[in-house]
């Protein structure tokens, strides 16, 4: 047991939790104003309903000891044998912390999935969705992935802090989602501009803080390895951020400050699976690519295959997840990491390149087929969309009962 690595998992336990509310400004920034407290709510009721699963059932499915592979068991359910000692998966800290750190990941995760259905999805349906697509999607690919005898951890595909287990499950189930719930009413004809720059900026500022504690903490320990990734998660932000910048001016003439606030995000989505196993000139590299990536998806294949992720979840999130778990097979060392069995692609080995894409393949059916699932479940206790009547009036008012702003009084934007 070490002192300071048990403080140092603590505190980044508190700055992943931090994530959240920064999504929630974020978010609430990026839509209309009449649906900002319900996207704001989507996110913070998350951190209510996740912990208390979690402390039930869900750490002990995630982590617990293994079934196939797939999921973990029931032993460690209302964290009993979950103390203050050393546990399985770190001999510096206590299990504990080890579980509340873990914790905050499976708070945030279903929380990114809210931004593509925004302004059109019922609130109690959402609610209920997100406690089935946790039990369904979440807890099983964590166990695959981090789990002690998890399937894909035995393959050989390493994801450090979530490339896997958090973008690309919340991307993909973002976009199979909103493509079950359908275009907002005249999609096609209304111009959905931000409408609180303010709170976008404030919520990638805490996103970016939190994010130190996301990748950095899952080292585990105050090591060089913390150190390591805490470097490359900053690098491959500041990149990506200059990257999406540089194409704002190249296609629109003029930098704009949600851009470089989308820059950052997506820079931080991209090196969160590589974070402690790739060089720091590759986060520069996983950086300055990811922009154009992203910027082509939510431009680009958006508009052509004419689905409505409202807030851009899967172009930003899932893309920027998938490219960051591809990266990372082709950039990842072993003498940075002995995690990975292999260097990456780049430096001669192709055997992580390979286990990387088969990971993020098997990622991506698991998420698909269980949203579609958890989609069906839903459908059949309620509706999943509000009516076209609430969605005109807005989904604070319809959903909530509360107004964002009560002393505006002009058209919504």
């Amino acid at each position: 047991m070490n002192t300071g690595d048990t403080c140092f998992v603590l505190f980044s336990a508190a700055m992943v939790l931090l994530m959240t509310p920064g999504l929630a400004f974020f978010y609430g920034g990026l839509g209309r104003r009449k649906n900002v407290v319900n996207n704001m709510m989507a996110s913070f009721f998350i951190m209510g309903v996740s912990i208390v699963m979690w402390v039930l059932f869900g750490y002990s499915l995630a982590f617990g000891a293994d079934h196939g592979g797939i999921i973990g068991g029931f032993e460690w359910s209302l964290f009993r044998g979950v103390g203050m000692g050393a546990g399985p998966y770190s001999k510096t800290i206590p299990h504990l912390a080890f579980a509340v750190f873990q914790m905050m990941f499976a708070v945030i995760t279903p929380a990114l999935i809210t931004g593509a259905v925004a302004g059109r999805m019922r609130f109690k349906a959402l609610a209920l969705f997100v406690m089935i697509w946790m039990m369904l999607v979440y807890y099983p690919v964590a166990h695959m992935v981090w789990g002690q005898g998890g399937f894909l951890a035995k393959l050989g595909a390493v994801d450090f802090a979530g490339g896997n287990v958090v973008h690309i499950t919340s991307g993909v189930s973002a976009l199979v989602l909103c493509i079950l719930l359908g275009k907002r009413s005249g999609y096609e004809q209304v111009n959905y501009r931000v409408h609180n720059i303010p709170f976008v900026v404030l919520g990638a500022a805490l996103l970016w803080f939190g994010w130190f504690g996301f990748n950095a903490g899952s080292a585990l320990g105050a090591n060089g390895l913390a150190a390591h990734a805490f470097t490359t998660t900053a690098v491959s932000a500041a990149a990506a951020m200059v990257s999406w910048m540089i194409i704002d001016v190249i296609i629109n003439k003029l930098p704009t400050l949600v851009g470089a606030c989308t820059g950052l995000v997506v820079g931080l989505v991209a090196i969160t699976p590589g974070a402690g196993f790739v060089p720091v000139w590759a986060a520069l590299i996983i950086g300055l690519l990811v922009s154009p990536i992203c910027y082509f998806t939510v431009s680009v294949v958006k508009k052509k295959l004419g689905y409505d992720d409202a807030l851009d979840a899967f172009g930003c999130h899932g893309i920027g997840g998938i490219w960051g778990g591809i990266a990372t097979g082709l950039f990842a060392r072993r003498d940075i990491n002995p995690v990975a069995q292999w260097n990456g692609l780049v430096f001669g080995d192709g055997r992580l390149f390979g286990a990387q894409l088969l990971s993020i393949a098997v990622t991506i059916v698991f998420a698909v087929v269980g949203t579609l699932i958890c989609a069906a479940i839903v459908k059949l206790f309620i509706p999943l969309r509000v009516s076209r009547r609430d969605e005109q009036v807005g989904l604070d008012l319809s959903q909530h009962g509360e107004r964002a702003y009560p002393s505006f009084n002009g058209l919504d934007d």
